[in-house]
Protein backbone atom coordinates (compact mmCIF):
# COMPACT_ATOMS: atom_id res chain seq x y z
CA UNK A 1 0.00 0.00 0.00
CA UNK A 2 1.26 3.47 -0.69
CA UNK A 3 0.75 5.47 1.94
CA UNK A 4 0.93 8.84 0.88
CA UNK A 5 3.09 10.40 2.87
CA UNK A 6 6.61 10.39 0.41
CA UNK A 7 8.24 13.69 0.50
CA UNK A 8 6.74 15.11 3.72
CA UNK A 9 9.04 15.60 6.52
CA UNK A 10 9.04 14.05 9.93
CA UNK A 11 10.47 14.90 13.57
CA UNK A 12 11.14 11.56 15.63
CA UNK A 13 11.97 11.74 19.56
CA UNK A 14 14.27 9.97 21.21
CA UNK A 15 15.09 7.79 17.53
CA UNK A 16 18.52 6.59 17.91
CA UNK A 17 17.19 3.06 19.24
CA UNK A 18 14.41 0.85 19.90
CA UNK A 19 11.02 2.10 18.84
CA UNK A 20 11.87 5.64 18.11
CA UNK A 21 14.74 4.03 15.58
CA UNK A 22 11.90 1.70 14.51
CA UNK A 23 9.68 4.17 13.54
CA UNK A 24 12.25 6.33 11.86
CA UNK A 25 13.28 3.67 9.46
CA UNK A 26 9.73 3.08 8.53
CA UNK A 27 8.44 6.35 7.89
CA UNK A 28 12.02 6.37 5.97
CA UNK A 29 10.72 3.82 3.85
CA UNK A 30 7.79 5.52 3.31
CA UNK A 31 10.01 8.23 1.12
CA UNK A 32 9.51 11.03 4.01
CA UNK A 33 12.64 12.51 4.94
CA UNK A 34 13.15 12.11 8.79
CA UNK A 35 14.75 14.50 11.39
CA UNK A 36 16.41 12.04 14.22
CA UNK A 37 16.90 12.85 17.49
CA UNK A 38 19.04 10.65 20.33
CA UNK A 39 21.51 11.18 23.66
CA UNK A 40 23.94 8.31 22.02
CA UNK A 41 26.28 9.84 19.00
CA UNK A 42 26.99 6.71 17.73
CA UNK A 43 23.86 5.22 18.10
CA UNK A 44 22.00 7.90 15.92
CA UNK A 45 24.64 7.71 13.40
CA UNK A 46 23.43 4.29 12.73
CA UNK A 47 19.91 5.08 12.81
CA UNK A 48 20.57 7.89 10.70
CA UNK A 49 22.71 5.71 8.02
CA UNK A 50 19.63 3.19 8.45
CA UNK A 51 17.29 5.81 7.32
CA UNK A 52 19.37 7.33 4.69
CA UNK A 53 19.24 3.82 2.92
CA UNK A 54 15.89 4.38 1.39
CA UNK A 55 17.24 6.93 -0.40
CA UNK A 56 15.44 10.06 1.52
CA UNK A 57 16.69 13.56 3.31
CA UNK A 58 17.61 12.62 6.95
CA UNK A 59 19.05 15.13 9.73
CA UNK A 60 19.69 14.64 13.22
CA UNK A 61 20.21 16.33 16.74
CA UNK A 62 22.32 14.86 19.17
CA UNK A 63 20.59 15.92 22.96
CA UNK A 64 18.24 15.48 25.53
CA UNK A 65 15.16 15.63 24.44
CA UNK A 66 13.63 16.68 27.82
CA UNK A 67 15.80 20.14 26.81
CA UNK A 68 14.26 23.22 25.42
CA UNK A 69 17.51 23.56 23.76
CA UNK A 70 17.50 19.71 21.82
CA UNK A 71 13.55 20.70 20.96
CA UNK A 72 14.58 24.03 19.53
CA UNK A 73 17.63 22.16 17.77
CA UNK A 74 15.24 19.38 15.98
CA UNK A 75 12.60 22.41 15.31
CA UNK A 76 15.38 24.35 13.45
CA UNK A 77 16.16 21.40 11.52
CA UNK A 78 12.93 20.30 10.46
CA UNK A 79 10.76 24.43 10.99
CA UNK A 80 7.03 22.94 9.75
CA UNK A 81 6.98 19.00 10.21
CA UNK A 82 3.98 17.03 8.95
CA UNK A 83 4.43 14.32 10.59
CA UNK A 84 5.63 14.36 14.66
CA UNK A 85 6.51 11.18 16.62
CA UNK A 86 7.04 11.58 19.95
CA UNK A 87 9.38 9.44 22.18
CA UNK A 88 11.31 9.09 25.19
CA UNK A 89 12.92 6.26 27.91
CA UNK A 90 10.19 5.60 30.48
CA UNK A 91 11.06 5.75 34.18
CA UNK A 92 12.60 2.62 36.41
CA UNK A 93 9.42 0.57 38.01
CA UNK A 94 9.73 1.04 41.93
CA UNK A 95 7.10 1.45 44.54
CA UNK A 96 5.67 4.52 45.97
CA UNK A 97 7.40 4.57 48.99
CA UNK A 98 10.61 5.47 46.88
CA UNK A 99 9.29 7.89 44.37
CA UNK A 100 9.93 11.40 46.20
CA UNK A 101 8.95 14.73 44.50
CA UNK A 102 11.76 15.28 42.47
CA UNK A 103 11.33 11.33 40.61
CA UNK A 104 7.43 12.64 39.89
CA UNK A 105 8.92 16.10 38.64
CA UNK A 106 11.16 14.00 36.49
CA UNK A 107 9.12 11.40 35.41
CA UNK A 108 6.10 14.51 34.27
CA UNK A 109 9.10 15.87 32.27
CA UNK A 110 10.32 13.27 30.45
CA UNK A 111 6.97 11.33 29.31
CA UNK A 112 4.61 14.45 29.42
CA UNK A 113 5.43 17.87 29.33
CA UNK A 114 8.27 17.77 26.74
CA UNK A 115 5.85 15.28 24.37
CA UNK A 116 3.49 18.49 24.99
CA UNK A 117 5.93 21.24 24.15
CA UNK A 118 6.95 19.73 21.16
CA UNK A 119 2.91 19.50 20.05
CA UNK A 120 2.59 23.22 20.77
CA UNK A 121 5.15 23.71 18.43
CA UNK A 122 4.15 22.16 15.54
CA UNK A 123 0.39 22.07 15.92
CA UNK A 124 -0.43 25.19 14.54
CA UNK A 125 1.54 25.08 11.33
CA UNK A 126 -0.28 21.77 11.02
CA UNK A 127 -3.61 23.07 11.01
CA UNK A 128 -1.99 25.98 8.96
CA UNK A 129 -0.90 23.53 6.29
CA UNK A 130 -4.16 21.05 6.53
CA UNK A 131 -2.09 18.12 7.39
CA UNK A 132 -0.45 16.51 9.88
CA UNK A 133 -0.14 13.74 11.90
CA UNK A 134 1.07 13.56 15.28
CA UNK A 135 2.07 9.76 16.88
CA UNK A 136 3.27 9.44 20.93
CA UNK A 137 4.44 6.53 21.69
CA UNK A 138 3.38 5.79 25.17
CA UNK A 139 2.55 2.11 27.06
CA UNK A 140 0.17 -0.55 27.26
CA UNK A 141 0.33 1.01 31.19
CA UNK A 142 -2.22 3.82 30.30
CA UNK A 143 -5.20 1.16 30.33
CA UNK A 144 -3.70 -1.52 32.34
CA UNK A 145 -2.20 0.58 35.43
CA UNK A 146 0.40 -1.69 37.44
CA UNK A 147 1.81 -0.33 40.81
CA UNK A 148 5.64 -0.51 39.96
CA UNK A 149 5.04 1.25 36.48
CA UNK A 150 3.86 3.98 38.79
CA UNK A 151 5.86 7.08 37.65
CA UNK A 152 5.52 5.76 33.83
CA UNK A 153 1.92 5.62 34.32
CA UNK A 154 1.08 8.70 35.85
CA UNK A 155 2.95 10.75 33.00
CA UNK A 156 1.76 9.16 30.22
CA UNK A 157 -2.05 9.08 31.03
CA UNK A 158 -1.50 12.91 31.74
CA UNK A 159 -0.22 13.15 27.69
CA UNK A 160 -3.08 10.43 26.79
CA UNK A 161 -6.07 12.94 28.30
CA UNK A 162 -4.67 16.02 27.01
CA UNK A 163 -3.74 14.55 23.02
CA UNK A 164 -7.42 13.30 23.46
CA UNK A 165 -8.69 16.84 23.93
CA UNK A 166 -6.41 18.44 21.70
CA UNK A 167 -7.55 15.99 19.20
CA UNK A 168 -10.99 17.28 18.46
CA UNK A 169 -10.04 20.42 17.95
CA UNK A 170 -7.83 20.07 14.69
CA UNK A 171 -9.36 17.14 13.18
CA UNK A 172 -11.61 19.54 10.84
CA UNK A 173 -7.49 20.09 9.49
CA UNK A 174 -6.63 17.00 8.53
CA UNK A 175 -4.60 16.93 11.42
CA UNK A 176 -4.81 13.56 13.91
CA UNK A 177 -3.34 12.53 17.47
CA UNK A 178 -3.40 8.98 18.31
CA UNK A 179 -1.29 7.22 20.85
CA UNK A 180 0.39 3.81 20.36
CA UNK A 181 0.92 1.60 23.76
CA UNK A 182 3.35 -0.82 23.25
CA UNK A 183 3.55 -4.12 25.72
CA UNK A 184 6.54 -6.45 26.14
CA UNK A 185 8.08 -5.53 22.50
CA UNK A 186 12.10 -6.97 22.35
CA UNK A 187 13.76 -3.84 22.50
CA UNK A 188 16.53 -2.61 24.96
CA UNK A 189 14.15 -1.81 27.62
CA UNK A 190 12.55 -5.63 27.26
CA UNK A 191 15.81 -6.56 28.16
CA UNK A 192 16.37 -4.03 31.33
CA UNK A 193 13.60 -5.40 32.15
CA UNK A 194 13.76 -9.56 32.12
CA UNK A 195 17.42 -9.13 33.29
CA UNK A 196 15.60 -7.15 36.30
CA UNK A 197 13.09 -9.94 36.44
CA UNK A 198 16.26 -13.03 36.76
CA UNK A 199 17.87 -10.88 39.24
CA UNK A 200 14.83 -10.69 41.36
CA UNK A 201 13.94 -14.25 40.66
CA UNK A 202 17.36 -15.99 40.88
CA UNK A 203 16.96 -17.49 37.32
CA UNK A 204 18.37 -17.35 33.62
CA UNK A 205 17.51 -14.12 31.35
CA UNK A 206 16.48 -16.92 29.26
CA UNK A 207 14.39 -17.75 31.80
CA UNK A 208 13.02 -14.43 32.68
CA UNK A 209 12.24 -13.81 28.71
CA UNK A 210 10.21 -16.84 29.02
CA UNK A 211 8.31 -16.06 31.50
CA UNK A 212 7.93 -12.97 30.10
CA UNK A 213 6.56 -14.25 27.09
CA UNK A 214 4.08 -16.58 28.90
CA UNK A 215 2.38 -13.68 29.70
CA UNK A 216 1.48 -12.84 26.33
CA UNK A 217 -1.33 -14.40 23.91
CA UNK A 218 0.61 -14.58 20.81
CA UNK A 219 3.36 -16.51 23.12
CA UNK A 220 5.89 -14.70 22.29
CA UNK A 221 7.62 -11.15 22.29
CA UNK A 222 6.37 -8.11 19.63
CA UNK A 223 9.16 -7.08 17.20
CA UNK A 224 9.83 -3.64 16.47
CA UNK A 225 8.96 -3.67 13.12
CA UNK A 226 5.50 -4.48 13.39
CA UNK A 227 5.41 -1.64 15.89
CA UNK A 228 6.69 0.49 13.48
CA UNK A 229 4.32 -0.62 10.75
CA UNK A 230 1.48 0.72 12.97
CA UNK A 231 3.32 3.69 13.52
CA UNK A 232 3.47 4.61 9.84
CA UNK A 233 -0.03 3.91 9.19
CA UNK A 234 -1.25 6.00 11.80
CA UNK A 235 0.83 8.46 9.75
CA UNK A 236 0.05 8.20 6.55
CA UNK A 237 -2.80 9.81 4.02
CA UNK A 238 -5.57 6.75 4.72
CA UNK A 239 -5.21 7.46 8.53
CA UNK A 240 -6.73 11.12 8.12
CA UNK A 241 -10.31 9.95 10.18
CA UNK A 242 -8.21 7.95 12.74
CA UNK A 243 -8.04 10.50 15.71
CA UNK A 244 -7.76 10.30 19.40
CA UNK A 245 -7.44 6.58 19.90
CA UNK A 246 -4.87 4.17 21.88
CA UNK A 247 -3.64 1.85 19.43
CA UNK A 248 -2.37 -1.44 21.81
CA UNK A 249 0.24 -3.27 20.61
CA UNK A 250 0.27 -6.04 23.17
CA UNK A 251 -0.11 -9.87 21.13
CA UNK A 252 -3.78 -9.78 22.00
CA UNK A 253 -2.79 -9.11 25.74
CA UNK A 254 -5.53 -6.85 27.08
CA UNK A 255 -8.95 -8.31 28.44
CA UNK A 256 -11.02 -5.42 28.79
CA UNK A 257 -13.16 -4.51 25.62
CA UNK A 258 -12.21 -0.60 25.66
Amino acid sequence: MDLGIQGKHAIICASSRGLGRACAIALAREGVNVTLNGRDPEALAEASDACSSAGVKVSSVIGDITLASTREALLAQCPEPDILVTNNGGPPPGALKDWDYDAWIGALEANMITHLLMIRAVLDGMVERRFGRIVNITSAMVKTPKAPMGLSTGARTGLTSVSKALSADVAHANVTLNNLLPERINTGRQQYMAQRLATQQNISVDEAYQQIADTIAAGRLGLPEEFADACAFLCSAQAGFISGQNLQLDGGSYSGLM
